[in-house]
Order: structure tokens, then C-alpha cells, then sequence
């Protein structure tokens, strides 16, 4: 999982860009940073190749995709299954049981072949399109207080570097197009400093700061072998062969007495704008859809409603989004004034009647490494001490994460 002490990178002010703007959750990478100074001079004895994956269209549309998973396996770039026996021994864990590890393939696979865009966006290869599966299996995972949380399974501090909002009422790690696009823009970061894939794999386990210190004492790691001779700690040593396993599968599934699932083009997940609030249920209706269904596709909304105040859009399958929008074009205040009228005459649902009246215009902003109130209030068009009396602040002193009101309520 990815450690708190990505924030020591931010008070550092190293160059890379760890916030992601969650509202377009498409904005090309970030310039490469510079390497560590003291690494300068630290190269890999002999470097792994890293082909350039071809850049797809956006997340937010579709694609026609002849074989998904042959287009995975041209964006791989460390290793094939031979090159250690690790892998191997745990490539079979994964597929003991055939039939089961095909039907959880198959129930996550919208989310993957999303993530896999997004990976090549940020010409990141193909094996970590897969690192949910290492840390969640693709479960949207509700982090406890002070735990990780998400399918990428970040800590709530670390969230608030990478420039995803976390409160009460949005959980931006379970934002899956957002969260893959810090991510993805996290790992590209990471190679640009370490050179090295498997070694941008060990930052994202056990963090920035400890693998830059251990590659300034024992140097980068060449080629061979395939798992770096480094003394790291088991579990992120570990973290790289469960990786690199599922990739092994998805290299060789016949080896494995398996059969990857397919994806129709209807399955395929694509962002939908959305312009208002509006309780889950309603939205589930005018996607087609069960609210469990929805709930689990947008599980950053911690509660019952769509709050159009944090994020633009709803995540849904091709077909649900297009039966999303032919309902929100043309007749869509009609039926939620019809569907908040129904609701609010059954007993439970009057919070959710409550949630869709509440003023929806209170807009925030979370604190990156750099921010001061002089830059937000200029960014927002709005006063220093309406900041200072909106977030109850008595001194110009920030924190990396702080979400902060830059607009009345």
C-alpha cells in the first residue's frame, strides 16, 4: 500500500506532482522530475527496457477492443513467467481454483480494462494495471479510521498529497477514476527518479523516502535478477512477486488452466457528467440500474446522494450511460422532482430529501505542498479573511491535505 510518508516528499519539495484534478481525471502527466541529487550518478548496470505504450482514448469513452487482454500483454515491460520461480509458485496460488479465480476476473474486469487506459495514458506498463488485484482485488475497500482504503488501498494521509479529497462525505481513494490517475501518475514519477520498474514497485509498497536510502547504500539493481537483491522487507518484496505473478497469468492462462474472461463494449465503464445533486436511488433509476449496483461503481460517495459539490461525474457501464443521459437531457428535473416527492412520503428516506435540498454550491479545495492563502483566494477570486472566517483559521499556516471551504455555505 502506499505509505504516509509521501509526505515527507512534499515537505522536501521534490518536483513531482502528486495531486490529481479530480473534476477532469484526464490531464496529461506531469514533466519527469529530476532524479535525487545524490543519486546523480547511480545507474542501472543494465537497464530494462520499458516499451512506449500506445496511448488510447479517454477513459470517459469506450473503445472498440479486438482482444483486451493481448493489448495488456503488448504493454508489459519487466519480465515473462520464467525469469523467476517465485512467480510461478505464486501465479498458481492465484489459480488454484480455475473457476473461481475466472469468476472474480470476470466480475472486476470492467474496472481493469478502465485502469489499463489510464496506465497507458501515463505510459505506465501493463503489469501495474494489475496492482489492485495485489492489494484489493479490486475491491472498492472502506478503510477504517486512519487506514488504508480503496482498491489501490492508499492511507488517508498519503490521499491528501496525492490530491484526493477525504471526509465525511467523499472518500476520493474509492474514486476509481481519480485514484488511477494519482496512482498512475505516482508510479510514472517514480520510475522517472529510480529507473527501474521493479524498483517503483517497492516505492509504491514501502514508500519514496526508504527506497531512495536504500538505493544510495546498495545502488540501483541490475537486470538480473528478475526480484532485486535488495534487503527490503518481505512483505514488499513479496508485494513485486504477487505482481508480476498475475502478470504471468495473464501471459500464459493456458499454463494456468484458466480462460480470461471477455468484455463487451457495453460493459466497458465510461465517466457521464453530471450537472446537480441527486439522491443514489434516483440516479440508479435513470441509469437502469440497482443501487447496489451504482453504489459500488462511485463508492467514494459515503452517503445516499450524488453530491455534484465534490465530483462531476458518475462512473457507469457504456449501456447504463447512455440510458443515464437520455433520462437527465431532456426530462431529468421533471422525474427528480417527482422522485424526491415520492420519497420523502416514506419514513426512511427523508435525509436523502433533506441531502438533494441542501445548498450544493459550497466548494473546496485541498491543500498541496507549495499552497499558500494568498494563491488559493487569488485561484477562487475570492477574499483572504473570507478564507480565514470560512475555515476558522487564526494564522497563515497549511497543511499538505487540509481540505479547505473557498466559498460560503
Amino acid at each position: 500500500m502506499v505509505r504516509a510518508h509521501l509526505l515527507w516528499r512534499a515537505s522536501r519539495a521534490l518536483p513531482l506532482a502528486l495531486s490529481v484534478a479530480l473534476a477532469a481525471c484526464a490531464s496529461a502527466p506531469s514533466a519527469p522530475p529530476t532524479a535525487l541529487p545524490s543519486r546523480s550518478a547511480v545507474r542501472p548496470a543494465v537497464a530494462i527496457v520499458s516499451p512506449t505504450p500506445r496511448l488510447v482514448a479517454s477513459a470517459s469513452v469506450a473503445p472498440e477492443t479486438v482482444d483486451l487482454w493481448q493489448e495488456l500483454r503488448g504493454s508489459f515491460a519487466i519480465a515473462d513467467c520464467e525469469a523467476d520461480p517465485a512467480v510461478q509458485v505464486w501465479a498458481r496460488r492465484f489459480t488454484r481454483n480455475p473457476e473461481r479465480f475466472e469468476s472474480k476476473l470476470r466480475a472486476v474486469l470492467p474496472r481493469l480494462v478502465y485502469v489499463q487506459q489510464i496506465a497507458a495514458q501515463y505510459q505506465v506498463p501493463g503489469e501495474f494495471a494489475l496492482l489492485p488485484w495485489v492489494e484489493s482485488h479490486f475491491e472498492p475497500v472502506r478503510g477504517r479510521r486512519g487506514r488504508p482504503a480503496g482498491m489501490w488501498q492508499i492511507m488517508p494521509r498519503t490521499a491528501g498529497a496525492m490530491g484526493l479529497r477525504v471526509d465525511g462525505h467523499y472518500d476520493g481513494r474509492l474514486d476509481v477514476p481519480a485514484a488511477a490517475h494519482a496512482v498512475m501518475k505516482l508510479l510514472r514519477g517514480y520510475h522517472d527518479q529510480f529507473d527501474d520498474w521493479r524498483v517503483a514497485d517497492y516505492a509504491y509498497n514501502s514508500g519514496e523516502f526508504a527506497t531512495a536510502r536504500l538505493l544510495d547504500k546498495h545502488g540501483s539493481p541490475p537486470a538480473t535478477p528478475l526480484i532485486p537483491a535488495l534487503p527490503v522487507r518481505a512483505v514488499t518484496r513479496q508485494h513485486l512477486v504477487k505482481l508480476l505473478a498475475i502478470a504471468c497469468v495473464v501471459r500464459e492462462p493456458e499454463r494456468f488452466g484458466v480462460t480470461l474472461p471477455t468484455l463487451s463494449r457495453e460493459q466497458h465503464l465510461v465517466q457521464v457528467p453530471i450537472n446537480h445533486s441527486m439522491p443514489m436511488s434516483l440516479a440508479a433509476d435513470q441509469a437502469g440500474m440497482s443501487v447496489e449496483a451504482l453504489k459500488t461503481l462511485n463508492a467514494a460517495f459515503r452517503g445516499s446522494v450524488v453530491d455534484a459539490g465534490v465530483t462531476s461525474y458518475l462512473l457507469l457501464p457504456a449501456k447504463h450511460a447512455r440510458q443515464f443521459r437520455a433520462a437527465t437531457s431532456d426530462d431529468g428535473d421533471a422525474r427528480e422532482a417527482a422522485h424526491v416527492a415520492e420519497t420523502s412520503a416514506s419514513p426512511a428516506p427523508e435525509r436523502v430529501a433533506d441531502a438533494v435540498s441542501r445548498p450544493i454550491g459550497l466548494r473546496t479545495h485541498t491543500v498541496r505542498s507549495g499552497d499558500n492563502l494568498w494563491q488559493i483566494a487569488r485561484h477562487y477570486s475570492v477574499d483572504i479573511s473570507a478564507l480565514l472566517r470560512w475555515n476558522k483559521l487564526e494564522k497563515n499556516a497549511l497543511q499538505p491535505g487540509q481540505v479547505l471551504k473557498v466559498s460560503a455555505n
